[in-house]
């Protein structure tokens, strides 16, 4: 661990609600390894963060015990929690503008050096739509390209089944704690998907429930992970959307099905195609795009490896 902070203080940060990711990792970065979180105010991290913390509540106490019931849960249940500074963190989205102060994850996280891809879309699709995604899945999967969705019903169950189906490992971003499996229709899906190499990745700790807020949350890190992303088949509205705009914002490639364009579910996907994104016929199309399918830069962030450390004074 690069920063001197202790695994339980680390777990405590991430338990106050009040703070941002980044306003976490900065206050990473300024703590002394030797200070107690419990010591602080609300004024120290006035002064740290730029802001007012005016109504905040203040229970050092009660984040130290959850942090403990964290720590408990961690060990008992095999699941990793690695923080902004740890080694193991994807150097990928560390070059993010939002990346996570935390993840915690069940089973593997992607390899840091090979490009991976999103396949999203929306929670009621067509059959063609479902029949798109796992397609696309599979392909990437028999390329050894790993696939991340986020485990909802609809397209995104069929990409990481597809994946299954190509013998390759699939990841999802959960929109809740990593203690749960949201829906619990996926269960068995899920536990699929560790069993053959993949995982289960949030930035959210055990017991957090899934709300509107977390979804389009989470989207940013399922973009964040990936060298590309492609909607399947997304109405307007559609959360996809929002992973695609994150893409977007990280200078990521988004495309859509040309197979689902036109369709009554594809309002969303269609208008991204209308402002430039290239519509696709299958994953090859995707490698093809990508010369080779291993862009430079992918294994390197801010001009660290991926997977390496992170010193105390790169955070911003």
């Amino acid at each position: 661990m690069s920063t001197e902070l202790r695994p339980s203080g680390l777990l405590t940060i991430a338990r106050m609600p009040f703070l941002s990711a980044r306003e976490k990792i900065l206050l990473v970065d300024l703590l002394d390894g030797s200070v107690d979180v419990s010591v602080l105010c609300l004024g120290a991290l006035q002064e740290i963060t730029g802001r007012s913390l005016h109504g905040a509540s203040w229970d050092p106490e009660a984040w130290k015990a959850m942090a403990a019931r964290d720590a408990s849960f961690l060990k008992a249940s095999g699941t990793r929690a690695l923080s902004y500074f740890d080694e193991g963190y994807p150097g990928i989205l560390r070059e993010t503008a939002r990346p996570p102060f935390m993840l915690y994850c069940r089973g593997r996280l992607p390899e840091p050096c090979t490009p991976a891809l999103a396949i999203v879309g929306t929670r009621y699709p067509t059959g063609n739509g479902l029949k798109i995604s796992a397609g696309f899945a599979c392909e990437a999967a028999k390329a050894g390209i790993p696939v991340v969705s986020g485990l909802a019903r609809g397209i995104d169950a069929a990409a990481h089944r597809g994946a299954l189906l190509g013998s390759g490992p699939t990841f999802a971003v959960l929109g809740c704690g990593i203690d749960t499996v949201y829906p619990r229709t996926n269960k068995e899906l899920a536990m699929r998907m560790i069993s053959c190499g993949g995982g289960l990745i949030s930035e959210y700790p055990p017991g957090v429930t899934p709300t509107r807020w977390t979804f389009p949350e989470r989207n940013r890190i399922l973009a964040g992970l990936c060298r590309s992303t492609v909607v399947i088949e997304a109405p307007a509205g559609s959360g996809a959307l929002i992973t695609a705009s994150f893409a977007l914002e990280e200078g990521r490639d988004v495309y859509v099905a040309e197979a689902c364009r036109g369709g009554f579910r594809s309002a969303g996907s269609d208008a991204l195609a209308g402002d430039g994104a290239p519509a696709v016929k299958d994953f090859n199309e995707i490698l093809s795009d990508w010369d080779g399918g291993y862009g430079p830069g992918m294994a390197v962030a801010s001009g660290i490896e991926s997977g390496g450390s992170l010193s105390r004074h790169h955070v911003l």
